[in-house]
């Protein structure tokens, strides 16, 4: 045996995983200096959510993250995690947009770069390979690891000798569920490290409880490099403590090297951290064996919690649970992990919802069923993609080939608003969101969200949470409070479906008023859906696009409006054929259940 080698995920996958990526930069430089001494492989510092989330949220500039990272760690590995053909989005872009943003990303001081497809079909890692190559960084070739009538360690074995054939510099096992288990794990890299003459990783998620001895079990069969979080972020839905496995492995042919007390000191700086955000801690913290049973991914499943939430609809979690195995094998067994953990969740969450499985199905799932996502693993079944597609071609090419090339139209479409390439590349990956940020930033109003006030989290009292519904709309307030209740005015803070308001009132109870004129911050005032030809949606989301208007001629199933949740489409078809009476929605605008989002009259 030799070195174990320690990539640190604390500055990406930990704090994605358990504070919903809410991490600033500010928190993390403070302590580079003392992580750049460290010694390890490397830092996950970049990639999966955190694109999203510095520009939705944070509003950072998530390059000028990479940039100040890079300036700080400069003896240290940066690594980043990277989907394939769709990079950071939750779509498959053409082959020069990935070539752009690779080369960008390694220029900018990215390293190491963690390439995975959600279906693992090789065809869509050649061109990220290929450009991490060109531009003489490291390309780690990615298993997602899954179990099911199609997955197994014969399947894996052979993808890893075709990532290594696509000349990837190493392979990483992902296990973003926490699935393994100690025996498969010794089985699994006993045969990999036995098929293939390069590094293999083990990314594996604490959720289920037993990371720890699968670790044990994969270094003891060849592994030699392993994913940790800080203990301050680690266990449940995260990774194992890096601490404790430095601890378990000192002194044996595996001792990593590296200094207990040195990472102890980073722990306790980030446990102070992990405060500042406490509004943001997942609802599913410690272990959960659920896991083992359903394959959700632990922040998948807080992601179910709050969709549901939202809607009063928590009470149907185990519903909902149970159904996205079922709708897993409907779509031949894909492996969970972003977008198809989405993709999955989304229809589940619309099956139980509707009270009809595939009443409602969302584009990404017509467009998984098409074949433009990639190669399902297994046969998908049949009636469904007749509900989907109907009679359409699937393609059984690489989807990219049939994607033209992007780049000189993103940068007309963007206009001035971009500075840079990577400004072009920011709006190729979240146009919406892209083009949001760099309005404001033109503006000079970027404004991250608010954090709770001090003493409203951890060690003060937590907030009142509640969900009011007025003239059909769904609210979630959250209360925190200051001041001793004898007080003749108390202030208390108020976070409407997370807009912050402060409101001077005497008790609780006098919120009930406040509470009707916070309807003014959306305006909602659209009637409730009673009539046959009212249309709805099934669950809160966001207006992506609306496709008719007033005295438009439309019959039922045209598509009349697209909506977004939980980062998936959905089109809204006319339930009645008939003509557009009025039209109560506009692009961007949040719509619950129960409203009427266009109103259709009767041919």
């Amino acid at each position: 045996m030799s070195k174990t080698h320690i990539t640190d995920v604390i500055l990406r996958d930990a704090h994605q995983s358990l504070i919903a990526t809410r991490m600033r930069t500010e928190d993390m430089l403070p302590v580079c200096d003392r992580l750049d001494r460290i010694g390890y492989w490397s830092l996950e510092v970049w990639g999966g959510a955190t694109f999203d989330a510095c520009l939705r949220y944070l509003k950072e500039d998530p390059w000028e993250r990479l940039r100040k990272l890079r300036e700080a760690l400069p003896n240290t590995r940066l690594q980043m995690l990277l989907r394939g053909q769709n990079l950071l989005g939750y779509r498959h872009y053409s082959d020069d947009v990935v070539r752009a943003f690779v080369t960008r990303a390694a220029d900018n001081g990215m390293d190491v770069f963690r390439i995975f497809d959600a279906l693992n079909d090789v065809r869509n890692l050649e061109t990220s390979i290929a450009a991490v190559r060109a531009a003489g960084k490291h390309a780690q070739g990615t298993i997602c690891y899954t179990t099911s009538p199609v997955h197994g360690i014969e399947q894996f074995v052979a993808m890893a000798r075709q990532l290594a054939d696509m000349g990837c510099d190493s392979i990483a096992v992902k296990d973003m569920a926490g699935l393994l288990t100690p025996r498969v794990t010794a089985e699994l890299f006993a045969a990999l490290t036995g098929a293939v003459d390069l590094p293999v990783h083990l990314h594996m998620h604490a959720t289920a409880g037993v990371a720890e001895m699968c670790h044990l079990k994969a270094i003891e069969n060849g592994c030699r490099h392993i994913d940790t979080a800080i203990s301050a972020f680690a266990g449940g839905a995260s990774h194992p403590p890096t601490e404790s496995m430095v601890v378990a492995l000192r002194d044996t042919d595996a001792d990593t090297g590296l200094d207990i007390k040195a990472l102890q000191e980073i722990g306790f700086y980030f446990r102070e951290v992990r405060k500042k955000y406490h509004q943001f801690e997942s609802e599913m913290t410690g272990l959960d064996t659920r896991v083992q049973v359903y394959q959700v991914p632990g922040g998948m499943i807080s992601n179910l919690h709050t969709q549901l939430r939202e809607q009063g609809s928590l009470n149907r979690i185990e519903e909902v649970l149970e159904e996205i195995p079922r709708v897993r094998e409907d779509l031949g067994y894909p492996p969970l992990v972003t977008p198809t953990s989405q993709i999955v969740g989304a229809q589940a969450v619309l099956n139980v919802l509707t009270g009809e499985r595939y009443k409602t199905i969302s584009n990404e799932v017509k467009l998984y069923l098409q074949g433009r996502y990639g190669r399902a693993p297994g046969a998908v079944n049949p009636m469904v993609r007749q509900l989907a597609i109907g009679n359409e071609d699937v393609i059984d090419v690489r989807p990219a080939d049939l994607l033209d090339d992007e780049m000189d139209r993103l940068r007309r479409e963007i206009g001035e608003l971009a500075h840079s390439e990577e400004d072009v590349l920011t709006y190729a990956m979240f146009p919406e969101l892209g083009r949001e940020f760099l309005e404001q930033r033109q503006a000079g109003s970027l404004v991250p969200e608010a954090l709770e006030p001090a003493g409203s989290g951890e060690g003060g009292p937590k907030p009142t949470e509640f969900n009011i519904t007025l003239h059909g709309e769904t609210y979630h307030i959250q209360i925190t409070g200051t001041g001793h209740p004898a007080q003749q005015e108390r202030p208390f803070y108020m976070t409407v479906d997370g807009v912050p308001e402060e409101v001077i009132v005497e008790t609780l109870s006098e919120l009930e008023t406040q509470e009707s004129d916070t309807t003014s911050i959306k305006g909602s005032r659209r009637p409730r859906a009673t009539g046959p030809g009212d249309v709805t949606t099934s669950m809160p989301g966001t207006v992506i696009d609306v496709l008719v208007q007033e005295g438009d001629q439309v019959q039922a199933g045209d598509p009349v409006l697209i909506t977004e949740a939980m980062k998936m489409e959905t089109e809204i078809q006319a339930p009645i054929a008939g003509t557009v009476k009025a039209v109560h929605v506009t692009r961007g605008d949040s719509v619950n259940p129960d409203e009427t989002l266009i109103e259709i009259t009767s041919a």
